[in-house]
């Protein structure tokens, strides 16, 4: 039995080796700041470091209230692009999405939801403001090939290190994967100081 147990456990580890994403860093030169694409099975997320400024320049120009501007631009926000690389039907829902903190020694936070669209969208009517671009869709179903992108937003402080936990199915097939290491963007480039 014990054979069978440690068995079943050595397999389950290399189904799971066999489908870990691919991940890469990608640092622009000129800003320095951060993109992280993350290749896993028949899905690619990619998420890009935004700036708070950038943040309230498109809100401002979209004429919302200074305290939702703020409130948007206090999120630690990423450019996010989502694909389907299966030839299945792929889904996702953000509200299955989690992110914890992790101090780079093995230790984590709890697990916190992602705040989603329609939250924001919910927020954002109570304040007067009637737009719904910008941010990721609440959820995607995607045929061979498509993607979608939009804002995904994590309530944490500039200086946290913290993991993404996603989630999406293949075929009706749920999958997961993490995401390690992501920074915020820093409040300005090091070179407007």
């Amino acid at each position: 039995m014990l054979y069978k147990k440690t068995l079943i456990t050595a397999l389950l580890l290399i189904s799971t080796a066999a489908f870990a994403a691919k991940v890469s860093i990608y640092k622009d030169e000129t800003s320095g700041l951060l993109t992280w694409t993350a290749e896993d099975d028949g899905f690619s997320i990619e998420l890009i470091q935004l700036l708070p400024d950038f943040i309230r320049a498109i809100y401002a120009k979209h004429d919302f209230p200074k305290q939702e501007i703020e409130r948007a631009a206090s999120y630690c926000m990423f450019g996010t692009i989502i694909k389907n690389t299966s030839n299945q039907h792929l889904s996702y829902r953000v509200a299955n999405w989690r992110y914890r903190t992790n101090d780079g020694k093995g230790n984590y936070g709890k697990e916190q939801p992602v705040k989603t669209k329609t939250q924001w969208l919910e927020q954002w009517r109570k304040a007067g403001i009637i737009f719904s671009w910008t941010l990721l869709p609440d959820t995607g179903e995607f045929s061979v090939g498509d993607w979608q992108q939009g804002f995904t937003t994590i309530k944490l402080p500039r200086e946290n290190k913290f993991d993404l936990i996603y989630k999406w199915s293949l075929d009706g097939v749920e999958h997961t994967g993490i995401l390690e290491n992501l920074e915020c963007a820093p409040e300005s480039l090091s070179n407007e100081k």
